[in-house]
């Protein structure tokens, strides 16, 4: 009995988890858009600091792979469905994408590879993926709503983002957060 109510109480919190994780996803590139307008730079601030992203890599560090990758699938789908951004021609492309941060987030979270190289392979593994599904979409079935060339554009963009999550991430994976 004691089994099962513990098993309850690690499903809730990691439902819990979740549904903080999608807010904050939500919430945060609001927020940049937000300041980013009154900078005068739009939507640039949120292609800058890539805001999705840290909730739902941090989804995977501390609720596993399955909370990651859910939390990566649903938080651009309900931004979208509340605030229109991703926009349409955007949001499969960041779904998988966000979707493989918060998986290999939650299967490295475990592992002896040092913090900062967890975020690094994370951060390598879900870009590499966008861009396989991209070229995908681009070469194999004609798409035309994004170019090849915005997989590096972004990465290029978002060095403030890459650089806030080098510094912010290891930081529960080194104090071996649950």
């Amino acid at each position: 009995m004691q089994t099962k109510l513990m098993a309850m109480a690690s499903v809730w919190r990691r439902v819990l988890l979740g549904m903080m994780v999608v807010t904050a996803a939500v919430v945060l590139p609001e927020v940049c858009h937000l300041l980013g307008r009154a900078l005068g730079v739009q939507t640039a601030l949120g292609e800058w600091l890539l805001p999705m992203h840290l909730p739902v890599m941090l989804a995977g560090m501390m609720g596993g792979p399955v909370t990651g990758l859910v939390c990566g699938v649903i938080s651009p789908l309900a931004s979208s469905a509340l605030t229109g951004m991703p926009l349409p021609h955007m949001l499969p492309f960041m779904m998988v994408e966000l979707a493989v941060y918060g998986l290999c987030a939650g299967l490295l979270r475990r592992t002896r590879i040092p913090a900062f190289l967890q975020v690094v392979l994370v951060q390598v593994a879900g870009r590499a993926v966008r861009a396989v599904v991209l070229a995908v979409a681009i070469y194999g079935f004609g798409f035309t709503g994004l170019p090849m060339t915005v997989i590096w554009t972004s990465v290029v963009a978002g060095w403030v983002g890459i650089l806030i999550q080098w510094a912010v991430l290891p930081l529960p994976i080194w104090r071996k957060l649950p």
